[in-house]
């Protein structure tokens, strides 16, 4: 039978099914196959909230979207050229997001009366049976009956062979993809190499998946996509929370600080916990608390102690370790909070992504409490952001708060990671004995940037009180005394101001370095604003780009950079936060674009936003 290979250039899959339908294992294998191949790539996994949602139902689809190119890709993609669904709920809920004239991939199995039911289509009506689906193109598939039929010879329960079916999936797009399946074979034995029979029906599945499509007649056309033109240097796919782990252990291990991680688990930023703890080999010890509080408490302790100490949370738990950061705040000792923004208030959405936690991290605690504020843009970015934030917090002896989102931890993008000798230095000074001067140890004595010196607890000569109460300047005493604790306040504030003397200019992202419009972002939204503003430029106009990782301080000419355009656009994933901060502190008229649905702005929205301020 003749087939023809059709050459692409960019391609968007959304796997969507009921969450044990094993669709973020399938997106994730497929995403680690391009990375494999040199093929640019950026993924968008989406969550249920409940922990196991009633099957079937729309709130229990669990979706893994992936967009891979033969060019630079900054963005998960607008809209998806192909939808696999396992079920009616993964149809219903996805459908809107797919282009027109795109493929759709069912399991014709969860299009049965109960599917359709618990779907809420309406009595007698099933889509893949009428014309409702006419402008896509529809490939039917029994993946349920046929996975069953491959694994026929396998002792194994019907439950047992149809958690396989995502596996039959999996094999027949790389079958239509012109791919290999060396990949996921390997990652198969690795995972159930001692459960012998799990582990060869699952191959088996993958094959006749690849099998099925490769012999049947219906198809026609398969598709390649070729490598994308990327930088020389090692690549490997990468999680926002991968890198945050792995940044946080190249930090300790350029520092010399054993890293201490004291935490909670809470969606999303679990993944940070259960990767640092596969590494003590690095002298990394974690510490699964009972609560938010003992979780941060634990850290301040590890820091004071010599250790770096680290905390991981999302919203409702960073409101929960405030009083714990204004201790830290007050002993001026270095910690590391790392905030995986979700969707808000109180638990909110828990699997959504939101970026509404930024006055919060400036303004949420109490007292003047202030801190410095760091935010990643990107999954592989989390690595050097986070990295700074660890020489931040150490070599200036202060608390620092690390932002990332969801959106962020959960993808995933090709990753070049760098050479132990190219990390920048952190050079880390603990005081060992009295300085000349000194009678006796005076713990809140300065150096240039207004740092206090870091004395490990046992330093012969170097006793010292901590605790929450007000310091007397220099001594460290418990003081009361009014314009003592003005003074110390002032101080603290202008330590952090201080630390925009030790970091880098802003850039600008693209863009000449005065025009018609900036687009000033931060966080998670790089993507879609570099996409964005590359095809406006594209057509000829003078707009500009500038992504903000140091949010306090603000690098030093920011303001200067901002003034130089007639009209400032910040696209947030909140209900207008930055804007508040950059219109307090340089008194200009910018305008928001605001998205508060638990998912990425698109850069289709902000081409639309943009064109609109021109």
């Amino acid at each position: 039978m003749s087939r023809k290979e059709e050459l692409l250039q960019d391609v968007v899959i959304k796997f969507a099914g009921d969450s044990g339908d094993g669709m973020q294992l399938t997106g994730t294998q497929f995403t680690n196959n391009t990375a494999l191949m040199g093929i640019d790539l950026a993924t968008f996994p989406d969550f249920p909230a409940e922990i196991r949602a009633p099957q079937g139902t729309l709130p229990g689809v669990s979706g893994y979207q992936l967009r891979f190119s033969s060019d630079r890709v900054f963005t998960p993609g607008d809209e998806c050229d192909v939808l696999v669904a396992m079920n009616a709920a993964a149809l219903k809920a996805n459908l809107k997001g797919l282009k027109k004239g795109g493929k759709i991939i069912v399991n014709t199995d969860g299009f049965d009366a109960k599917n359709l039911r618990l779907a809420n289509y309406p009595d007698g009506v099933n889509p893949i049976n009428d014309d409702s689906l006419g402008s896509y193109e529809v490939i039917k598939m029994d993946v349920t009956k046929m996975t069953r039929e491959a694994l026929k010879e396998y002792e194994l329960g019907t439950k047992e062979k149809d958690r396989a079916k995502n596996m039959f999936v999996l094999g027949f797009l790389y079958w239509m993809y012109n791919r290999d399946m060396e990949s996921s074979i390997k990652f198969l034995e690795d995972k159930f190499g001692k459960k012998e029979i799990i582990l060869n029906s699952n191959i088996k599945a993958l094959q006749a998946g690849f099998n099925f499509g490769d012999t049947t007649e219906t198809f026609t056309t398969t598709y390649r996509v070729e490598k994308a033109k990327m930088q020389a240097g090692t690549y490997r796919s990468i999680m926002g929370n991968q890198a945050v782990a792995m940044g946080l252990i190249a930090a300790s291990q350029k520092s010399g600080l054993p890293l201490f991680l004291g935490t909670y688990p809470i969606t999303p930023a679990s993944d940070i916990l259960h990767e640092l703890s596969r590494h003590k080999s690095f002298g990394v010890r974690t510490f699964q608390a009972e609560d938010e509080i003992a979780g941060i408490t634990s850290a301040i302790g590890a820091a004071y102690g010599g250790s770096l100490g680290v905390t991981t949370t999302s919203g409702p738990g960073m409101a929960l370790k405030t009083e714990a950061m204004g201790l830290a705040v007050m002993l001026e000792i270095p910690l590391l909070i790392i905030n995986i923004q979700r969707g808000g208030p109180s638990t909110g959405l828990p699997t959504k992504t939101e970026q509404s936690d930024l006055l919060q991290a400036y303004y949420g605690r109490n007292g003047e409490c202030p801190m410095p504020v760091i935010s990643a843009s990107t999954p592989s970015d989390c690595f050097a952001t986070v990295y700074e934030a660890v020489r931040i917090a150490v070599q200036h002896m202060t608390p620092v708060i690390f932002l990332s989102d969801g959106y962020i931890a959960n993808g995933a993008e090709p990753w070049k990671f760098p050479k132990a000798d190219e990390l920048q230095e952190i050079k880390v000074k603990f005081k060992t004995e009295l300085g000349h001067e000194e009678e006796k140890f005076q713990p809140y004595l300065r150096d240039e940037k207004l740092v206090r010196p870091w004395a490990i607890p046992g330093t012969p000569g170097l006793e010292h009180r901590i605790g929450g109460l007000e310091k007397q300047n220099i001594t460290g005493n418990v003081s009361y005394d009014p314009e003592n604790h003005q003074l110390m306040v002032k101080i603290r504030q202008e330590k952090v101001d201080k630390i925009a003397d030790y970091i880098p200019d802003q850039q600008l992202d693209s863009g000449p370095e005065k025009g018609k419009v900036l687009v000033l972002g931060w966080g998670s939204t790089y993507g879609a604003i570099k996409s964005a503003v590359s095809e406006i430029q594209a057509e000829g106009h003078a707009v500009s780009h500038a992504h903000i990782k140091y949010l306090r301080p603000f690098p030093k000419n920011l303001g200067d950079l901002i003034k130089k355009f007639d009209k400032v656009l910040i696209p947030e994933i909140n209900n207008g936060q930055l804007i508040k901060i950059i219109r307090e502190q340089f008194l200009i008229d910018a305008k928001g674009y605001n998205k508060i649905m638990g998912v990425p702005i698109t850069k289709g929205e902000l081409v639309e936003a943009i064109k609109g301020m021109l």
